[in-house]
């Protein structure tokens, strides 16, 4: 008796939890109207985004070389990665 009590209950678990199939047309339409791939991400492409996380700052110092003094500017790049890169913007003597 319990081994057809337990077996049944097995059965109406099972047909309970069975998903039911549903009919679907094949029509063209309804495949890429219903199936229409969707951007993931709206924003700006990668390479922009990319250059965007670098911090770029300017700093000017008085060199002397020999008699003459000069202002020059400098531009700083700081890499997300650690590393920086510094050009030279301009140089004037001041005296």
């Amino acid at each position: 008796m319990k081994k057809f009590i337990a077996l049944s209950l097995i059965l109406l678990s099972a047909a309970a939890f069975v998903p039911s199939i549903e009919a679907k047309s094949n029509d063209a339409n309804s495949l890429t109207a219903n199936n229409a791939v969707q951007p993931q991400y709206p924003g700006p492409i990668y390479q922009n985004r990319r250059r965007n996380n670098r911090i770029v700052r300017t700093y000017a110092r008085n060199v002397r070389s020999g008699r003459a003094v000069y202002r020059e500017t400098y531009r700083v790049v700081y890499r997300p990665n650690g590393t920086t890169r510094t050009q030279l913007v301009s140089r004037v003597r001041i005296r």
